[in-house]
């Protein structure tokens, strides 16, 4: 598997997630989260009144799983971003017998 690169510092992953724009971005990436599950809710409504098959049913109930899973890691990217760079400088100094401070 390919290691992934960040190019950003954790100082601008920082400021990302306090910026205004994140705060919209998340706001608009939970309301989507919201209207999947509506949907699936309609979807267990549908089903006890029109008798579909459970296969089409288990097909779509676990497409709305998945984006609403994929809507969580969009959420958690800063997260991972920085945990990614954190995991990065601790190897850098590691090999370079430098010691970290895990705060």
């Amino acid at each position: 598997m390919e290691q992934v690169k960040i190019r950003a510092t954790k100082d601008s992953i920082k400021k990302l997630v306090e910026s205004i724009l994140w705060q919209d971005i998340v706001n608009e990436l939970e309301s989507w989260k919201e209207s999947f599950q509506l949907e699936q809710d309609s979807i267990v409504d549908d089903a006890a009144t029109e008798n579909p098959s459970t296969a089409s049913v288990l097909l779509h109930m676990g497409d709305l799983n998945g984006r609403k899973k994929a809507v969580d890691y969009m959420i958690g990217i800063p997260d991972v971003f920085l945990g990614i760079l954190e995991t990065n400088e601790e190897v850098s100094h590691a090999g370079q017998g430098i010691e970290t401070n895990p705060e």
